[in-house]
């Protein structure tokens, strides 16, 4: 078995390998390969460089513990030195943890109103709601594609597509039963209730990662609607397709032409089937796994928003923080989102280890 200090000097002499080819004639075709190979290695290459550097101060500094006069400062250098080594392993470590290559890639949000009646469909209204001021707090583009709305204000389902620097890597862990408890402005007798609304994030899909043939579809299109089924348009666009081979259903109406909302119902389409191949490959390995954070079912229930309390539980990392309204704000969400990531991370270097 390759030890670690092996496995470390085999990605520096890559690295050196890698710069010495680029730095030659121009690579071609193999260009921007190898350049992109290089740029995903030098940030470890340091990091390992900060390690040997610190392991070389080390035995230096123990070299300098029989002489009396250094005795004492070497000994302070090393206790903090014995502290940093591990720190900059661990780091490390996490930086060779194989990627999630979808991490990269922009979403789809989908949110649907879950049990719970006309409070259900307002509660996914403000997860929607959420998931628009977080991104824009991480300059992200949300660009809505579906609203089906209800006639107090609430969302029956809605969808965006979010674009930005690894979108899907801080929202993939957003997937599953969200459920809220509180005081419906409907309710005169002021019983707390509770509803759930359920999240799905879809990383966005390419035409070159899923073909999708024209003869596996079946296409409708139908004059879209407004709430209470009242119309907002008088031609047929809106659009609803159905792909033949696996039975899913995609509508899109917010669009008044035909054209674009069978291209944003595409869009749509081929998101839903990458994630079901990436499911589908990822169900052996999650099988064996010893902890998960989440699997990304949108049949499991993930978090707990108790407006009464002020507080929100995230069930699969037993988290609570007293601060609902700046997680609804999507201001806080982040603090859980990074101990979501934290924790997948630990999940995924004690299988290694």
């Amino acid at each position: 078995m390759t030890s670690f200090a092996e496995k470390l000097d085999r990605l520096v002499r890559r690295h050196a390998e890698l710069r010495d080819r680029l730095a030659g004639p121009d690579g071609g075709a193999e260009f921007a390969k190898l350049s992109k190979e290089l740029s995903d290695l030098s940030p470890i290459v340091e990091s390992v460089d900060a390690l040997r550097g610190a392991e070389q101060e080390r035995e230096d500094l123990k070299a300098l513990l029989d002489d009396p006069e250094m005795k004492e400062m070497a000994e302070a250098d090393l206790r903090s030195l014995e502290e940093r080594i591990p720190a900059l392993e661990h780091k490390i470590k996490i930086m060779l943890l194989p990627k999630d290559e979808a991490d990269e890639r922009n979403a789809i949000l989908e949110v649907r109103a879950g049990t719970g009646g006309e409070e259900a469909a307002l509660f996914a209204e403000t997860l929607f709601r959420m998931y628009q001021r977080y991104a824009a707090l991480h300059n992200w583009k949300f660009e809505l594609l579906d609203v089906s709305e209800t006639g107090l204000g609430g969302f029956k389902e809605a969808s965006a597509s979010i674009t930005g620097r690894n979108v899907f890597e801080r929202m993939k862990f957003e997937s599953g039963v969200h459920r809220v408890q509180r005081v419906p402005e409907t309710e005169a007798s002021g019983r707390i209730h509770t509803s759930a609304a359920t999240v799905a994030v879809l990383p966005e899909a390419e035409e070159v990662d899923i073909h999708i043939d024209e003869k596996d579809l079946r296409i409708d299109v139908f004059r879209s609607s407004g709430p209470g089924g009242q119309s907002v348009n008088t031609t047929d666009s809106a659009v609803r397709l159905t792909h033949l081979p696996t039975g899913l259903v995609v509508i899109q109406q917010d669009e008044k032409s035909q054209h674009k909302n069978k291209a944003r119902a595409l869009k749509v389409l081929r998101a839903r089937l990458y994630e079901r191949e990436r499911q589908m490959k990822d169900a052996a390995r999650a099988a064996s796994r010893k902890s998960q954070v989440g699997s990304g079912d949108r049949s499991e229930r993930i978090r707990t928003y108790n407006f009464p309390q002020g507080r929100v539980t995230d069930h699969r990392i037993n988290v609570t923080l007293y601060k609902i309204d700046k997680v609804v704000n999507g201001e806080a969400l982040d603090e859980l989102i990074e101990a979501l990531l934290s924790e997948d991370q630990a999940a995924r270097l004690a299988e290694v280890e």
